[in-house]
């Protein structure tokens, strides 16, 4: 079941584990044993049997694997590469953090120690966003009790100013207002829609923020398009600076599907990830070994050594018919849920998938639920129409007025292609939303839509709201 749930991308290092742990495992396809096939010949050959058996033995050396004292790494080490493989080194970007970026542009200040050391506690201060959340005079406390600096909040306020003229522009805001502000001054304020765009953001903040923009333009007395170009303007800025230092340099996660689903003229073909199903085998070797030991005379040593390769050899099966026993059960449910989403995995079309959860499949594949949650829990399937993770299949399901069960994933498709074709200027509200559902068959209530509508992260009817 542990193996069941790990995903693809972290199989290879967990079968290299394996592998180091136990040396009677082996990568590679299993080749038949002919000293078993041939039992009468390798009594003939006994005795160079037991001569290259010695050898092997050299090789091995059991003694290394039956020692209490830690094995050292290179007696473990695996190495999957031959001389002929290209390697490709993988370079790393470099990384300025946010307060390193700030620091650096202090150092160019004309401050006098006193302020230097001031400047660099209200830098330490501020957060992620780049903002400086804390009061002055709490900062002024800090100064004192950890630097013995005395100072007032007039004082931090002139150097706090100085920072604020440092980039990215924005940083040093106390409030998000401030923050848009300190970006505006720094356009051209010749600009109709720079200034117009001030004017909003100093007396009519709490409008914008709401979207009441009918309200801004009677009360400020300007025209439906010198409002636009102003709000434009505002929404070009970047309430979050600090951001900005970190742009770029976000890692980059590569998914790794554990299943392949092809559309082969209209017939669907699956096939697990090769990663998934490694071929291993047990070694030759250690079977050999285990017969030589059993032939001879029973004595103290042979005895350890006879149970220590046993051991080796059961565990490498055990994890042999685990691995195979996990390759069934990921392709047996895979395939239970593709025919179950046949028409879905035709088309790629979010409106084909039926409503389907755990106990569907489960009852269809006769396996524990718990069983199908670990095989869609952290497993990826590649489609013709794109990769997706396969717990994001399953959906409770909505009773059509017809009686028809569908997918609630159908029902926020909907829902979505119904907010992306609305009027900007008078957005859909969830009542209308509702009404559009219940036209099309869809017995859906007022609540379910607002959850469905905040499930895809879309905000309600007055904050779509533009001009």
């Amino acid at each position: 079941m542990k193996l069941l749930q790990i995903p693809v991308a972290t199989l290879e290092q967990r079968i290299k584990e394996e592998i180091q742990d136990n040396p009677a495992l082996e990568e590679g396809e299993e080749v038949e044993d002919e000293n078993e096939v041939n039992e009468e010949d390798d009594v003939a050959d006994a005795g160079d049997d037991d001569e290259n058996l010695t050898e092997r033995e050299e090789e091995i050396s059991l003694d290394e694997y039956m020692q209490d004292d830690e094995i050292p790494d290179y007696k473990t080490s695996v190495n999957n590469s031959s001389a002929d493989d290209e390697k490709k080194e993988i370079p790393y970007a470099g990384s300025v953090s946010f307060q390193e970026q700030i620091l650096s542009q202090l150092y160019l200040c004309n401050f006098d120690d006193r302020e230097y050391h001031i400047a660099e506690q209200l830098i330490g201060s501020l957060d992620d966003d780049g903002y400086l959340r804390r009061d002055l005079s709490a900062v002024v406390d800090d100064l004192a009790f950890s630097q013995n600096i005395h100072t007032t909040p007039k004082e931090l306020e002139e150097i706090l100013k100085s920072i604020q003229a440092f980039d990215p522009p924005g940083v040093g805001a106390r409030t998000l207002n401030e923050c848009l502000l300190l970006q505006l001054k720094r356009r051209d304020a010749t600009r109709p829609s720079v200034e117009l765009a001030q004017k909003i953001l100093e007396g009519h903040m709490e409008e914008f923020s709401r979207k009441h923009y009918e309200k801004i333009a009677r009360d400020l007395g300007v025209p439906d398009d010198d409002l636009k170009a102003a709000i434009n303007e505002i929404l070009k800025l970047n309430p979050r600076p600090g951001n900005t230092a970190n742009e770029g340099q976000k890692s980059i996660q590569h998914i790794i599907p554990d299943f392949i689903i092809n559309n082969s003229d209209g017939a669907l073909e699956l096939m697990l990830n090769s990663r998934n199903a490694p071929e291993l085998r047990v070694s030759r070797d250690y079977k050999e070994m285990l017969n030589h030991y059993s032939k001879e005379k029973n004595g103290k040593g042979k005895s350890e050594a006879v149970q220590f390769v046993k051991q080796k050899l059961d565990s490498a099966k055990w994890f042999i018919d685990a691995m195979k026993q996990r390759q069934n059960t990921l392709l047996e449910t895979m395939r239970a849920i593709m025919e179950y989403q046949y028409d879905y995995f035709l088309e790629g079309d979010p409106r084909k998938l039926k409503k389907m959860v755990l106990r569907d499949i489960a009852e269809k594949v006769g396996m524990d639920i718990s069983t199908i949650s670990r095989v869609s829990n952290s497993k990826y399937v590649q489609t013709p129409f794109g990769t997706f993770l396969l717990k994001s299949l399953f959906s409770e399901g909505l009773q059509t007025e017809s009686g028809e069960e569908v997918s609630s994933k159908e029902v926020k498709q909907i829902l979505s292609d119904c907010i992306e074709s609305e009027s900007k200027k008078r957005p859909l509200t969830d009542d209308a939303l509702t009404r559009i559902l219940k036209e099309k068959g869809y017995n859906i209530a007022r609540r379910t839509v607002a959850k469905y509508r905040e499930m895809l992260n879309i905000p309600v009817a007055r904050l779509r709201k533009e001009l």
